[in-house]
């Protein structure tokens, strides 16, 4: 192990978190600016509207295939990097763009780029993770990783004002923190070519894809379905931010220019409560997702409400349970399922959290638009029943583990 991984794990999880902050920078800096670019090369709200959406269904379902592909595959690293290597290439030319239809073509593939690389990076992180603590390991790279969603629409929105209303300085100069981000992760896996040694999952001297594949027949646990339903039911009953923005605008609590700070805020509480929470997992389990539910529950009644001081409550609290659902909801995952199948488990959740994201978003963006009484007591109501979800599986899961520990 020694002669082939010449890295520690807790290194490999933060150069990593470097590598993800890096990527943020890049993508996070093109998203703020997508709707602008496609409205200046004459495309309608509603083109708009079915390019974002057609982007984050590539982001979402191809994990699907991706997942399984890197399961069975076992080329982890081939996937991340190339996953990474889209982005990097799609979001300066974006800048480029003089039609609506190559613009919207270059979106879409950054959002490929994302589904392709997702799960199997997310599985490497979780080899990385056995030695490091789940908790800790997936939320210091969410904290990394947060502080890249932060820089990243500053450092667009900085370039914009310095040069108008051009689009190519803001976005070509994302060139610098992508190839940065591919040098890195290049010297990364030259560094840790093998992270399933970590978790003692392979072979040392075998090189990359040349491990057993997972077995035909295996089906992933229930506990994982389970598991999966809930995630899906806390991101069905919770709102956007960008509906949180339209409503600070729309109703005129905060002046447009300050809706960016707020959200660099919301990043930033982000990434300590994944700090926090990830602490905490690594010491109490998955028991620590119980105040999940309860601070999605009440941000209806303090973000859409009519005080600056609630609103901005409100948004404190997205930004808490975003912290959650992007790192200990994910270490969760590691411990249910397996090596051999978790690319394969992390894409189908993934997937899980997506679609009931967008049915959820619909749903909250209708109710906002009908009643703010009907949206505060619809969203409690789906948040006990993922409070009532995870309550059994919690305790199933410590049955689990305590008869583990009594046969190991």
């Amino acid at each position: 192990m020694t002669a082939r991984m010449r890295i520690s794990a807790w290194r490999f999880v933060a150069t990593f978190g470097v590598v993800s902050l890096l990527a943020d920078v890049v993508y996070e800096g093109a998203r703020s600016v997508t709707g602008p670019i496609l409205a200046v090369l004459g495309a309608s709200a509603v083109v708009v509207g079915v390019v974002t959406g057609i982007g984050e269904a590539s982001a979402l379902l191809l994990r699907l295939v991706a997942g399984p592909l890197a399961d069975r595959t076992r080329r982890f690293w081939a996937w991340t990097i190339a996953g990474y290597v889209l982005t990097v290439i799609s979001v300066p030319l974006l800048g480029f763009a003089q039609t609506v239809l190559l613009a919207s073509v270059l979106i879409i593939m950054e959002r490929v780029g994302k589904a392709i690389r997702s799960p199997a990076k997310d599985a490497l992180l979780s080899f990385a993770t056995a030695a490091t603590g789940r908790g800790k390991g997936f939320a210091v790279h969410e904290a990394l990783d947060q502080i890249g969603a932060v820089v990243g629409p500053l450092l667009v929105a900085a370039v914009l004002a310095l040069t108008g209303d051009d689009y190519r300085p803001s976005l070509g100069i994302l060139v610098v923190p992508g190839v940065a981000a591919i040098v890195l992760l290049l010297w990364l896996r030259s560094r840790a070519p093998r992270p399933e040694l970590f978790e003692g999952n392979a072979h040392p001297e075998r090189p990359e894809g040349s491990e057993p594949k997972p077995a035909d027949g295996f089906r992933l646990p229930g506990a994982f379905w389970v598991y999966s339903g809930f995630g899906a039911l806390t991101m069905t009953g919770f709102a956007t931010f960008g509906l949180i923005s339209f409503h600070i605008v729309e109703q005129g609590i905060l002046p447009a220019p300050w809706v960016p700070v707020v959200y660099a805020g919301v990043m930033l509480v982000d990434a300590v409560v994944a700090l926090a929470t990830g602490w905490l997992y690594d010491r109490i389990g998955p028991a620590a997702l119980v105040v999940l539910p309860p601070v999605c529950a009440v941000l209806p009644a303090l973000a859409f409400g009519g005080a600056v001081i609630a609103v901005l409550i409100g948004a404190v609290l997205w930004g808490a349970a975003l912290g959650i659902q992007e790192s200990t909801l994910r270490a969760t995952i590691a411990d249910l399922v397996p090596p051999s199948h978790r690319a394969t488990a992390y894409g189908l959740f993934a997937a899980a959290l997506g679609i009931a994201a967008a049915l959820g978003g619909a749903l909250a963006g209708w109710l906002y638009s009908t009643s703010l009484v009907a949206f505060v007591v619809t969203t409690a109501a789906i948040q006990a029943l993922a409070l009532a979800v995870l309550l059994p599986f919690l305790i199933r899961n410590r049955s689990r583990r305590k008869s583990a520990a009594l046969n190991a």
